[in-house]
């Protein structure tokens, strides 16, 4: 059994100041994607077309944390961690994304409210800039990252408005997340947005090249794009740094850097041929980004590879690039064995495979193809990185996705003993890589959450807390308790909440009760029955508490959803009944205009009747005198012509169709037998009735 003695003595391995805690990405948890004035970005319209995500699955959802962040950070802080890294959505902050674009105060406002809450739960924010959501305004209007003249301002903008709203309490910041993904996975295989490649089945020209950017009139060129887009990102990565080192580094204090994807790739056998496999390997995956960065050049391999269709830096580029990150920075998942071969440039031309040359594999193999547990290879990646780069480390990524988990009821899959054997084994390299002599200040499990896993959708999950996506109901499993455990363990002063003191809040999260005894796993959130009374009320109360809080906090949002919803309805049936209030108006006039209208034929008749008894027979075209104005000309002419010839004697007679004199009405030396001519204006006319 492990002492309080050993534990401390382990602790002494990790500093107070070492950062602990877990990460997840902003598109991949947040959704909301119309909602706080967020503007599209690449991945919303990307993960929508058919085909493109395994399950068919989206962000606009995902696990809900644009609304359901204080459950998130109350999670957090029932964990507790020191720390948390979370990305913010460029385009949430400037839904154009663009320096001359308006910035967004909602999305301002949503990020700086939950810095808040994190320092006033003791955790510490670890902001990245950038996870792969470039706003979509951007790439239509000059083609994103394909255009560095265009893009790397932006992007510096964006970091400034960034370290000026957040700076204050923000003191760790990575640039960008994982680069080579951008440009390999989104410009040369075109598996992640925006999906360019040269396979013009994957990534097809658009439809009307001339209706978009000139850089985006075809599907893509696997053989050029991907470094164009790189060289763009490094650069932009580097006038972002020197954005924050010579205008908010002093008053903030804080540190900057980029973190790098990477495995480690190892040498299938002894043969020398898969030895420089393995670095050629590390060439195209780490040191594409990390030589230009930390060493002055692009690797000399590549070089030679790419020759002019590598960029090359103009002097001033480079003396920005060079020493551009205070750190490395280091996403890292699993371990390859490399053989010399192939014709694959992204992998350095080399052959990547989890089989031994005996036919076993190298470890537990996850539910992605591209993993597999091998511990021993973190620990190798973690020498290789601090000999070659020689800065201090920070683990930003680390993690498993349990094989077959997405199938599992929630009760087992709280019981992820691979991901529990991988974050064993993964952390006690850790703790052997330090032994080695290598400088490591952090270290973030990914993920919190159980989240949108990109061309993945749904299906893959590597949170160590269960997320039901129908109701958004957070579950936390083992993994999550051994890694809270390991951190209490083995980092110097670490420890657990709640605040107030009770011991057995630890007890909880390491399986223990408070007086040392085993307690039974959690089952849907809650801890099963410990082996006696007492047990059971010190262990159970705070869990209980925190369950508590989170459900007052979501009845609470529940209740304002509930309460906005009740206040649209409202207005909804104001404006009905003034549109029914309106309606009834039209129908009203219709009838009264149908009316004038009937009224107007019985006058027409009632004229004619008038000038036959009084002994003139008018024969007109009635259709002409539609108005009171027209009948009462009519009137007048009558009168006047009985007045001129003395009451004529009945004559039928006939208007014409035209008169050749406007001014005359009647003809010269009319008499009693003569005809009577009656002629009226062509364009009398009625307004046309009030339709509905």
């Amino acid at each position: 059994m492990t002492t309080k003695s050993s534990l401390a003595q382990v602790a002494k391995k990790l500093p107070k100041d070492f950062l602990a805690g877990f990460a997840t990405a902003a598109f991949q948890i947040e959704g909301s994607t119309d909602a706080g004035g967020r503007g599209p970005s690449i991945w919303d319209g990307f993960s929508r077309i058919p085909g493109k995500t395994l399950d068919g699955g989206n962000g606009d959802v995902a696990t809900d944390s644009f609304r359901r962040w204080r459950e998130d950070v109350a999670l957090l802080k029932k964990y507790g961690v020191r720390a948390y890294r979370f990305s913010l959505s460029w385009s949430r902050i400037i839904p154009l994304g663009g320096r001359n674009d308006p910035v967004n105060p909602e999305g301002i406002k949503f990020y700086s409210d939950f810095i808040d809450a994190l320092i006033e739960a003791n955790i510490v924010p670890f902001v990245t800039l950038y996870h792969w959501d470039l706003p979509q305004a951007l790439h239509d209007r000059y083609g994103g990252w394909l255009n560095k003249e265009e893009i790397v301002p932006d992007f510096a903008n964006y970091a400034k408005v960034c370290f000026q709203a957040f700076g204050d309490r923000v003191t760790n910041w990575l640039t960008l997340n994982e680069p080579w993904c951008v440009a390999v996975l989104g410009y040369g295989r075109g598996v992640f947005a925006p999906g360019r490649s040269s396979d013009r089945v994957r990534s097809p020209d658009p439809v009307n090249p001339d209706a978009v950017h000139p850089l985006l009139r075809t599907g893509g060129d696997s053989k050029t794009e991907p470094y164009i887009v790189a060289h763009s990102l490094i650069i932009a990565h580097a006038h972002a740094v020197k954005v924050y080192r010579e205008q908010f580094r002093a008053a903030q204090k804080g540190e900057i850097g980029i973190t790098l994807n990477g495995d480690y790739y190892m040498p299938y056998d002894d043969d020398p041929a898969n030895a420089s496999a393995g670095q050629r390997a590390l060439d195209f995956h780490i040191g594409w980004y990390a030589d230009p960065i930390y060493l002055g050049s692009y690797p000399t391999y590549m070089k030679e590879v790419l020759g002019d269709r590598l960029p090359t830096f103009t002097p001033e580029e480079l003396a920005l690039v060079h020493g551009s990150s205070d750190f490395y920075g280091m996403n890292t998942y699993t371990t390859c064995l490399a053989k010399n071969g192939g014709d694959d440039e992204f992998q350095g031309n080399t052959i990547y495979t989890f089989t031994r040359p005996d036919g076993t594999d190298l470890g537990c193999q996850a539910q992605c193809g591209w993993l597999q547990a091998y511990a021993p290879g973190f620990r190798d990646l973690l020498n290789y990185l601090y000999k070659r780069y020689k800065l201090p480390i920070y683990v930003t990524e680390n993690g498993f996705a349990c094989k077959g988990e997405n199938d599992l009821t929630p009760e087992e899959v709280v019981n992820d003993t691979d991901r529990v054997n991988y974050f064993k084994g993964n952390l006690q390299a850790l703790l052997d890589a330090v032994s080695d002599g290598v400088d490591i200040r952090s270290y973030f499990a990914w993920s919190l959450l159980d989240n949108f896993e990109w061309a993945d959708g749904y299906g893959t999950r590597f949170g160590v807390t269960y997320v039901n996506y129908k109701t958004q109901e957070r579950i936390p499993k083992k993994s999550s308790i051994y890694v809270t455990n390991w951190y209490k363990a083995n980092i110097e002063g670490y420890t657990s909440l709640p605040e107030d003191g009770d011991s057995s809040a630890s007890a909880i999260l390491v399986g223990q009760s408070a007086s040392g005894r085993p307690t039974k796993s959690l089952v849907n959130g809650h801890l099963q029955h410990a082996s006696s009374s007492s047990d059971r009320t010190a262990t159970h109360a705070p869990f209980e508490k925190s369950r508590l809080q989170i459900e007052v906090l979501r009845r609470a949002e529940d209740l304002a959803r509930r309460e906005e919803s009740v206040a649209q309805r409202e207005e909804d049936f104001a404006t009905r009944e003034l549109m029914v209030a309106l309606k009834e108006l039209v129908r009203r006039e219709q009838a009264v205009a149908r009316r004038e209208e009937r009224l107007s034929v019985r006058e027409k008749e009632l004229l004619q009747r008038e000038s036959s008894v009084a002994g003139i027979t008018v024969s007109f075209n009635f259709s002409a005198v539609e108005t009171e104005a027209d009948l009462n000309t009519v009137d007048r002419l009558i009168s006047s012509k009985k007045a001129a010839n003395g009451n004529p004697s009945p004559e039928s007679v006939s208007s014409p169709s035209s008169r050749s004199d406007d001014t005359a009405f009647f003809e010269n030396g009319v008499t009693a037998h003569q005809k009577l001519v009656l002629d009226f204006p062509d364009n009398l006319h009625i307004p046309s009735t009030i339709s509905a």
